[in-house]
């Protein structure tokens, strides 16, 4: 495994410090393409996903039947898990579990987030950089680097199929150019046989739809001074957490690739500063003016630390 891990930063790192990567346009609008040929194409995907915590094995099918989204993604070894959806209605099935279904656009736990992220909304924040062709899976792909342009977030290396435009490898990259975490397909189909294959999940009965209880929505007396370039708040709530005897505000932030949250509620005799990072995601708290205030998200501990430190109060009225 330590072998595996060390090939792939060699790779991942000769791409990062290509003499050859340029800067083009129209690397943007391949990446726009492999968006749309994602969630139009009828096709089947086996791959591996890589991360610190170990290696997966897992198939993704997808189709669209009679105008309607299908999916299904399923763990290939132990025991069977499995996620499908219809529509935008996302069901899982775990052993020991009671089945569950909840709303969503697609299944997050499959592809990378990257490949239904909007590249024109990235495109002021972020470089998208060629670094030429290779062959993954028998198949000639692209290789497109996205590189956010203030230097405060991880990168990706996309390998896409230069014909159908699906993603053959994804590479997340730290700001040191190590591997976090690896997509790579093994295998492939593209047919309208997947359509065919996928009928039964047309018309099959899936579990309830799980209500997800809303915080509420109030209006705070912080928030952060900086955030990364091109990052918005998108929903702010107070919540009152089981195992936390006091209400928790958070703000919730993205920029269309990461998110991220800062979280804020009283210290107590237990608070201390902390920062534990886990592949991509990286918790941050420090205690500050009786306050605990906690970063989770998709962010380099050095950028979750700035976020923290930058939270101001309004002066009481």
């Amino acid at each position: 495994m330590k072998q595996l891990w060390c090939a792939m930063s060699f790779v991942a790192a000769g791409l990062f410090f290509s003499s050859n990567a340029s800067a083009d346009n129209s690397s943007g609008a391949l990446l726009q393409q492999m968006n749309v040929a994602s969630q139009s194409l009828n096709y089947e995907l086996s791959f591996i996903s890589i991360s610190k915590q170990g290696v997966e094995s897992l198939r993704y099918r997808h189709a669209r039947v009679d105008n309607q989204l299908l999916a299904q993604l399923l763990q290939m070894d132990g025991p069977r898990r499995e996620v499908v959806q219809r529509g935008n209605e996302i069901s899982y099935f775990e052993p020991g579990l009671e089945p569950f279904t909840l709303n969503g656009d697609y299944i997050v736990d499959s592809l990378p987030s990257l490949v239904y992220t909007d590249f024109k909304r990235l495109a002021p924040y972020y470089d998208f950089i060629s670094v030429g062709r290779t062959r993954i899976a028998d198949r000639l792909c692209e290789v497109i680097r996205v590189v956010a342009r203030d230097g405060t977030r991880y990168s990706y290396i996309v390998w896409m199929d230069a014909e159908t435009r699906l993603p053959m490898r994804v590479d997340l990259l730290d700001r040191d150019g190590e591997t976090l975490e690896q997509f790579r397909v093994i295998a492939y189909n593209v047919n309208a046989q997947v359509a065919n294959n996928m009928q039964t999940l047309a018309k099959a009965n899936l579990p309830p739809l799980l209500s997800v209880p809303t915080g509420d929505k109030v209006t705070f007396n912080w928030a952060p001074s900086w955030v990364p370039q091109g990052f918005v708040e998108i929903s702010s709530s107070r919540r009152q957490l089981p195992t936390v005897d006091m209400p928790v505000e958070s703000r919730l932030y993205s920029d269309g690739l990461f998110s991220f949250s800062v979280n804020i509620n009283r210290a107590n005799q237990n608070s201390t500063d902390q920062m534990l990072r886990t592949g991509r995601r990286t918790v941050s708290t420090t205690v500050r003016d009786s306050n605990e205030i906690t970063i989770v998200g998709e962010l380099p501990p050095q950028t979750a630390k700035r976020i923290a430190d930058s939270v101001k109060y309004k002066a009481a009225q």
